[in-house]
């Protein structure tokens, strides 16, 4: 027995890993709906769809393991599922599922190492925040990290292994995601170290009512996308930079474009020089440089998804349609059956 276990052992190291190019290297992941039906996409750098899973919901965003050909695809919040796909074989691994009593918040992302995946959460009845801590040999929970705020959305793992944590700051309904907190939310953008411990925060307290929802990395600075919950009277900014130790940077539209995005940044992207905001509701991609000066505002019905690329930027949206988008405007890439949901998500 002692043998067997020993040759098993010795098979399995020196079995080939397999990696993303064993699945067609894909450049992106999409969650869409086709009919009826919800699935996560892999797609090509060129967009088309190379796998598809069906989801048991409408899903959100995805999370690629860094070396394993690996996705996990969150629902939309407050979420139920969270499903781990092996892309080689087009089939889910593990469904995970919240401790009693816990949402998943639509986001996720895996530590630097690969060795756990972290998941934006709330405890239903009060929308407090916390980060799950999973286990990613056999996707056991392990524990939760408080996330120093109300309603955390997206968080993203810094090249350095530190956690930024969108806490959006609005109280929901568990059931019905009525919001219930508007005129007292306060939303912030945290920094976590590696092992969970606060080590920074930003608060916008002349515009609580801004919630802070999505995040890009542009060089040391990370850029934050936020939703207007208050009067839209007069134009908020949609897109913030906060260089940790530092304050934080609001982005001001140009004055004729100042109600494009109809207070409403669904997705963000960044690369060093440019920082892209979509708006679903405004039908609109704004681009600004990377100190945050506006550069230019494209239309198109329903964009949201953005991602990089090394080419620049590349957009989906509601109608099926997947672009590339720079300073000039928007060029058509690929088209397809599917509406894409919120998000388009890079391999990188």
């Amino acid at each position: 027995m002692q043998r067997r276990a020993f040759l098993g052992t010795l098979a399995a190291a020196l079995a080939p890993k397999l990696g993303w190019a064993d699945v067609g290297s894909p450049a992106f992941f999409a969650a869409g709906k086709q009919g009826e039906a919800f699935f996560l996409h892999g797609l090509s750098a060129t967009g088309g769809s190379l796998f598809q899973v069906p989801l048991p919901g409408r899903g959100h965003a995805a999370a690629a393991h860094p070396t394993r050909p690996e996705a996990v695809a969150f629902a939309r919040r407050p979420g139920t599922f969270a499903l781990v796909i092996n892309c080689l074989t087009g089939k889910i691994a593990h469904r995970l599922t919240p401790p009693e009593g816990m949402q998943f918040n639509g986001h996720g992302t895996f530590s630097l190492d690969g060795g756990l995946l972290m998941t934006s959460e709330v405890i239903a009845e009060t929308s407090e925040g916390r980060i799950g801590l999973w286990d990613t040999q056999r996707y056991t929970r392990l524990t939760d990290w408080p996330s120093h705020g109300i309603g955390p959305h997206e968080i993203k793992r810094l090249p350095d292994g530190r956690l930024a944590v969108a806490n959006g700051g609005i109280r929901t309904d568990p059931v019905d995601r009525t919001k219930l907190n508007i005129p007292d939310m306060r939303p912030n953008l945290t920094l976590l170290a590696e092992d969970g411990a606060p080590l920074d925060q930003i608060e916008l307290p002349d515009l609580r009512q801004n919630s802070i929802r999505h995040l890009a990395l542009s060089g040391d600075a990370i850029a934050f996308a936020m939703q207007w919950e208050g009067d839209q009277a007069e134009p908020v900014p949609q897109l913030g930079l906060w260089t940790p130790g530092s304050a934080p940077i609001l982005c001001e539209p140009s004055a004729k474009d100042a109600f494009a995005m109809q207070g409403y940044a669904g997705s963000v992207a960044a690369t060093l020089s440019r920082i892209l905001i979509t708006s679903p509701k405004g039908g609109a991609a704004m681009l600004f440089d990377g100190s945050g000066k506006a550069l230019a505002t494209h239309r198109r019905a329903d964009l949201c998804g953005a991602a990089t690329t090394p080419a620049g930027f590349v957009l989906t949206d509601g109608n099926g349609a997947i672009w590339t988008a720079d300073d000039a405007g928007l060029t058509p890439l690929a088209t397809g059956t599917a509406q894409w949901d919120n998000h388009l998500v890079a391999l990188t």
